[in-house]
């Protein structure tokens, strides 16, 4: 099945650009308690997820650094430990089920790689629980 059912498009989708800063990372992951978010570039593209644990770590490695001092920190300063790796819009959704054991949300891109959107791991686990429960019928 194609995952464009799934897709949950980028109008709907909390992003942040790697030009924002850490504690507009950190405000807005609170606000919609999120643990992570996609960052897209100027472009449209896909430039990585951004994670609470990356901010806690970039925190606890920069000596000094006090919630104030965020505002001054760049996304794009902020390593990145986890790769979520996106895919085509073309995909199936069989090809997710191994990166949703891995990431809360798979991003999706075009054919020219801008980023078009999401597939949550709940669309992907809802789909296969489905699956199951006909095969048991």
């Amino acid at each position: 099945m194609n995952i464009a059912f799934f897709l949950l498009p980028k109008k709907d989708v909390v992003y942040l650009s790697p030009g924002c800063t850490m504690r507009q990372a950190l405000e807005r992951m609170e606000y919609h308690r999120y643990t992570a978010v996609p960052l897209i570039d100027e472009e449209g593209k896909y430039a990585g997820t951004i994670t609470e644990g990356d901010l806690l770590w970039k925190m606890k490695n920069t000596p000094g650094l006090t919630f104030a001092g965020t505002e001054k920190i760049l996304l794009r300063d902020v390593p990145q430990r986890m790769s979520n790796r996106p895919v085509h819009i073309d995909a199936e959704i069989e090809d997710l089920l191994s990166l949703a054991i891995e990431q809360n949300f798979v991003p999706v891109l075009d054919d020219n790689g801008i980023f078009i959107g999401i597939i949550r791991r709940r669309e992907i686990i809802e789909y296969y629980a489905k699956l199951l429960l006909n095969q048991k019928n």
